[in-house]
């Protein structure tokens, strides 16, 4: 009993605790019902109530199962308060005013005073609550019998029984056989017991006595039918009607005449509710959890009613940053993968073997033709210029999209032009007829004139692909054209080592700057997101508590817990693993040896380099569409006007150019985007010009046919969107 005692209590304060987060009005029903049940649990004894519209007799019937005056009784309406009657040694009375005044006193008297009705029929104001000690064998039992207001008198009356009625695990409805079962009755029997979990319910007749006998049958069969027709939950074996005569009763228990007290009715029906209250005191949680459960589940509604539209505005805002935040995600490693392309293109383009492949040869000619500056302006700054724009879009896409930090323009200086200082010039000129002198082009002029600077050109080309430009030691035969053609290779290649080492070097700090540029800032949630976050924690931990306490009491549930709202996915800044794109550096960079450059001719473009021009492209697209879902809040409305446009009727000129666009493409007229993508990357692969660099007459042919392959694409990208 102790344990059952302190979940009692539990489940009261669990009770209180989430009525608390409702902030309800004192005097609502749902209030006034949860204060009385936790008073309920709380109270050890067995209480019952005796309940019945006013003058029905309620004090007398106390009175008589007491065999003492010891409530008012009076033919007009008096008792005014709810009054407790418990068990004490002696008879007396005590009072607690709502300024926290406690009146106690010998006798029952100062009932008279503080528990009926003024001459206004009003009840007092000042009264919480009033309790009569009476030594009582059957209250000593851990009873106790609480006498209530007459119903159907006053609001006020009417509102206090209700209340009251929460805290009876017995309740007695007192009905007067000469009006039986009134509509009001059969209404309160509904909305204030059985809507209510109160099914612990005997029903006593009085006034039967002032009956005639054949109106007293007519009563006893409708009193049957009443019976049978509510299923009391009451012990098996004992009925729910009973007949007491309340006045004759209290007469004759005050002269102690135990045949008139007999047939009175009112031994019968004390036996009886001895027998059931020892039977119910030993499974209180059977007539208490039913009550509980009608209140606690009208607790739930409410709760429910507040956590959901704050449970659904922080989920609502989750989902739309979590959708946003795959969006940026996805953008993020697209962007990223972007610019460690372009910047790992750039890079190799920078290591110094491959400048020295490419350039040294043309660079050495410029050299010596005197005309390095132009060739570093035309060639080199031109080819730069392009893969820095490359490198650089990509950080211009992501500060666009996150709105994250200005990117820095990739600057990659020249070193200054280099000069050679030319070796005395020969008396004869019998060095124009040695090997590796012939021009590599007629008409060059050099500054040192005619056919010297054909026959330096020469040798410069010559001593490239022969791989003879460096030697440890000079040839004895060595013409002059020749010193010259080195001098100028070597002057290109500490040139080219220059730049390749300072590029590589810039490139190294870009990259480190890059990362402030494409990267997700993690936005804070908003103060009112918060505030709804802190709120529905509060609620969420009290709403859960209190359905633990109802499961440990055996109470079952109409909800389940909330789970916890996760909070919006931090985005990762770093996707996927990040390999460090340079293959070479500034520190591990080929010294400046004396060691043969071989020269070597462009290859074209492989089919490879094509498909990764084309996927550059591709992601060019995918974040343009993702911008669009980003920064258009019409974005799908536009879309799905897009596609009725797309699916207007259209004039017959553009339904050919649409045929002949899918002709072109290889397709059939009903194929999806997806395969006008597919189809056109393949054929992007196959007919594009820079396949074709080192044959003339089929690069001129690959441009005319991309020409078409791009219209048609145009005009079905077009037609898709």
């Amino acid at each position: 009993m102790p344990n059952q005692n302190e979940n009692y209590k539990n489940l009261a304060e669990a009770l209180k605790s989430a009525s608390k987060l409702l902030n309800l009005e004192p005097k609502s029903q749902l209030n006034q019902d949860i204060n009385a049940i936790c008073n309920y649990l709380t109270n050890p004894n067995f209480r019952i109530a005796v309940f019945g519209p006013f003058n029905h007799g309620k004090s007398t019937l106390l009175n008589a199962i007491l065999g003492t005056r010891t409530l008012p009784i009076d033919l007009i309406p008096t008792t005014g308060a709810a009054i407790t009657v418990k068990y004490g040694s002696d008879v007396r009375t005590r009072i607690m005013l709502a300024d926290g005044t406690e009146v106690y006193r010998s006798g029952t008297e100062i009932l008279q005073q503080f528990a009926i009705l003024d001459d206004n029929r009003q009840m007092r104001k000042d009264v919480v609550s009033v309790e009569v000690f009476c030594p009582h064998s059957f209250l000593e039992t851990g009873v106790e019998l609480l006498d209530l207001p007459g119903t159907n008198d006053r609001d006020e009356q009417d509102n206090l029984v209700k209340e009251q009625l929460l805290g009876a695990d017995l309740v007695v409805q007192l009905l007067d056989a000469r009006k039986l079962m009134t509509l009001g009755e059969r209404e309160n029997l509904r909305d204030w017991l059985l809507d209510r979990g109160i099914k612990t319910v005997i029903f006593v007749v009085n006034f039967l006595n002032l009956l005639e006998i054949e109106e007293q049958k007519q009563v006893q069969n409708r009193l049957l039918f009443v019976a049978e027709s509510f299923r009391a939950e009451l012990p098996a074996g004992f009925s729910n009607l009973y007949r007491v005569d309340a006045l004759p009763a209290l007469r004759a228990r005050l002269k102690g005449d135990v045949a008139a007290a007999n047939s009175s009715g009112l031994v019968a029906f004390e036996t009886a509710l001895q027998n059931i209250v020892s039977i119910l005191q030993q499974n209180r949680g059977g007539v208490r959890l039913p009550r509980v459960q009608a209140i606690a589940t009208q607790l739930q509604q409410a709760l429910k009613s507040k956590i959901d539209p704050i449970y659904t505005e922080i989920q609502t805002y989750t989902d739309k940053q979590n959708a946003k935040t795959e969006i940026k995600q996805k953008a993020i490693n697209l962007i990223q993968q972007g610019f460690d392309k372009s910047l790992a293109e750039l890079c190799d383009w920078l290591t110094l073997p491959n400048l020295l492949a490419k350039y040294q040869a043309d660079a050495a000619v410029a050299l010596a033709e005197n005309n390095f500056k132009n060739w570093q302006t035309t060639t080199l700054k031109k080819d730069l210029t392009q893969l820095q724009l490359a490198v650089v879009k990509w950080l211009y896409q992501a500060y666009e999209f996150f709105q994250a930090e200005r990117p820095e323009d990739l600057f990659i200086p020249f070193p200054s032009e280099p000069h050679i200082t030319l070796p005395p010039k020969p008396d004869n000129t019998d060095y124009l007829s040695e090997t590796g002198s012939i021009a590599i082009g007629s008409g060059i002029g050099w500054f040192l004139g005619g056919p010297v600077g054909a026959a330096v050109a020469g040798s410069i080309s010559y001593l490239l692909n022969k791989n003879i430009q460096k030697q440890d030691e000079k040839s004895a035969s060595e013409s002059y054209h020749q010193q010259v053609a080195k001098l100028c290779i070597n002057a290109t290649e500490d040139y080219l080592t220059q730049f390749s080492n300072q590029g590589l070097t810039i490139l190294e700090e870009y990259e480190k700057k890059s990362a402030k540029v494409i990267r997700l800032e993690i936005s804070l949630e908003p103060p009112k997101i918060l505030q709804k976050r802190e709120e529905f924690k509060i609620l969420q931990n009290s709403f859960n508590q209190f359905l633990q306490e109802l499961t440990q009491s055996q109470i079952s549930l109409n909800y389940q817990p909330y789970p916890d709202i996760p909070k919006p996915k931090i985005p990762s800044t770093q996707a996927y693993a990040k390999q460090r794109i340079y293959r070479y550096s500034a520190k591990t960079q080929p010294e400046n040896t004396n060691q043969t450059q071989t020269k070597v001719e462009t290859p074209s473009p492989k089919a490879e380099e094509v498909d990764a021009r084309f996927r550059a492209w591709e992601l060019d697209e995918e974040i343009a569409q993702m911008k669009a879902q980003m920064h258009s809040s019409g974005y799908q409305n536009s879309q799905q006007q897009t596609k009725q446009a797309a699916n207007s009727p259209k004039t017959q000129s553009v339904t050919d150019k649409i045929t002949r666009a899918y002709n072109i493409l290889g397709l059939q007229p009903n194929a999806s985007f997806a395969e006008v993508k597919q189809a056109y990357k393949s054929l992007v692969k196959k007919w594009h010009p820079d396949l074709f660099m080192n044959q003339p007459q089929q690069q001129k042919q690959a441009q005319e046919k991309m020409h078409l392959i791009n219209e048609a694409y145009k005009i079905l990208a077009e037609k898709s969107s």
